[in-house]
């Protein structure tokens, strides 16, 4: 473990992360937020418009979302 101090009075605490792994967590909860998102608009669609084969789709792709995120919260509560 290693302490270096950047700028004045601010301490970064190295612990040999991989930081491409935290970019990448990143970017699968912004997947999971887009997939939530595109689930919400496809089951608006599909409500407006009648179709409950799009209502249907849009609640999946909303629960992949979901449990998308909730696997990335997982694996920062075992990152700490």
């Amino acid at each position: 473990m290693t302490r270096q101090t950047a700028g004045r009075g601010f301490g970064l605490e190295i612990r040999g992360r991989n930081m491409k792994g935290d970019a990448m967590g990143a970017e699968d909860k912004i997947k999971a937020a887009a997939e939530k998102v595109a689930g919400k608009a496809k089951e608006a669609v599909g409500n407006v418009t009648g179709n409950d084969k799009l209502v249907a789709e849009g609640k999946a792709d909303q629960a992949k979302g979901g449990i998308r995120n909730t696997a990335e919260d997982v694996k920062d509560a075992f990152k700490k």
